[in-house]
């Protein structure tokens, strides 16, 4: 009997009617013999009701008390999901992470897990019972509830899958599977049957939505086959088709694979540019600044220093939008001074626009059709970031779409792979 991990998004849990076609789903698979645990979100819109109810109270909500309030949420789904699957005539229990436990740091509203007991759960699953955990959150060495961040149900299934070494982690979705870029931005868009771990890992980082990239992180660490699929189908569907329906992250390069020299386009709108003009030219300055940038606990994303005239240089970085307010805050009270900086300048209005694809190891010119193409757009590239299998740029935002548009024909995307 294969252990199976499901987990469900805050759209398939966005109603009771959802709710129960979940607990069908789920009894579907558990009646043709699998062990289930399953991992729900909120219910969909709960989790923004709740931060929107804190910030009513305090502009800048205790982080502290808003994981207590925001747990709230998914112990909602688990108890109910519960009922729902007693009311399908099977035996099931619901967990909140503090108590399986779910062990994380301490760092509150994006706690990272460290470790996951699994003891209690396979008791239960040995007494034949569907076990459901809250994802999203845990439990910090001092008993405090914390919270992964957003979309962190998606970390939780998955490092679950892996601490219990599941034959697959199921993601279930709004979507059908892992596209070539976002389908409401290119009508022809196309549905990858698979996508490679470091691909995946790679579109999570850099903007697609359709997975954290915390999950894809543990997915890869622990070798957890991962699948992203519908829960919009029907959940009485056929089992046989549904095991091979949406898209399987997988380990393996296939020879399509080689194939594909892009896969895919990812975008993020979520960036913000900030530049530090007139530093002094000389080793440490990078270290000075980004040092207390790390030690406010902001996340930076792309780097360019200029290159030095007249000993001094510029300095320019990327964070994520809603960290703007707070970097520009700390540059100009505490780095400015201490750098001898000139000037601060930032720029919301900036999206980042990302290629994908293993397959650009064995090709050349990859980079070099993506700025032809965007050239004759008339779209100009603000920054440039690139590994072994992608190329981001930075450009304005009002031009995001045209340029997703414009990559994904360049690239062929819209073809199945030969």
């Amino acid at each position: 009997m294969s252990l199976i991990v499901h987990k469900y998004g805050g759209t398939s849990m966005g109603s009771t009617e959802r709710i129960k076609n979940v607990a069908k789903r789920v009894a579907k698979w558990h009646r043709a013999g699998h062990q289930m645990v399953v991992v729900p979100s909120a219910m969909s819109g709960e989790t923004n009701r709740l931060i929107g109810l804190a910030k009513e109270i305090q502009s800048e909500p205790d982080p502290r008390e808003l994981d207590m309030l925001c747990c709230t949420g998914e112990q909602a789904s688990v108890a109910l999901l519960a009922m729902a699957l007693k009311a399908e005539g099977l035996d099931a229990i619901s967990f909140s992470g503090w108590q399986v436990p779910i062990k994380t740091d301490s760092a509150h509203t994006k706690a990272r897990i460290e470790s996951i007991d699994d003891k209690r759960v396979r008791e239960h699953l040995a007494q034949k019972k569907v076990v459901i955990i809250t994802g999203f959150q845990g439990i910090d060495e001092q008993g405090n509830q914390t919270t992964l961040g957003r979309g962190g149900s998606d970390t939780s299934a998955v490092a679950v899958a892996a601490a219990m070494n599941a034959a697959e982690c199921l993601i279930y979705t709004d979507v059908d599977g892992v596209y070539t870029t976002d389908p409401r931005v290119v009508p022809e868009a196309r549905r990858m049957r698979v996508v490679s771990f470091e691909e995946m890992l790679e579109m999570a980082s850099l903007g697609s939505k359709v997975l954290q990239i915390r999950s894809v992180e543990f997915a890869g660490k622990y070798r957890v086959p991962t699948r992203v699929l519908s829960s919009l189908t029907d959940p009485m569907c056929d089992l046989a088709e549904e095991k091979v329906s949406g898209t399987l992250i997988t380990f393996e390069e296939d020879e399509n694979m080689e194939q594909a020299v892009v896969s895919g386009i990812a975008f993020n709108r979520d960036e913000a540019k900030v530049t530090i003009r007139g530093v002094p030219d000389k080793p440490g300055v990078a270290y000075q600044i980004l040092g207390q940038v790390a030690d406010a606990n902001i996340d930076v994303d792309m780097i360019i220093q200029n290159q030095g005239t007249d000993g001094t240089t510029d300095f320019t970085f990327t964070v994520h939008r809603n960290e703007f307010n707070k970097t520009m805050d700390l540059l100009k009270n505490k780095i400015q001074a201490s750098v001898q900086a000139r000037e601060i300048a930032g720029d919301t209005d900036v999206c980042k626009v990302s290629i994908v694809g293993i397959g650009m190891r064995s090709h050349v010119g990859v980079a070099s059709l993506m700025f032809k193409t965007l050239s004759e757009e008339g779209i100009n590239i603000q920054m440039i970031s690139t590994s072994e299998i992608k190329v981001s740029v930075l450009i304005s935002d009002k031009y995001m779409e045209l340029a997703v548009r414009a990559l994904h024909k360049a690239f062929g995307l819209e073809k199945e792979a030969a």
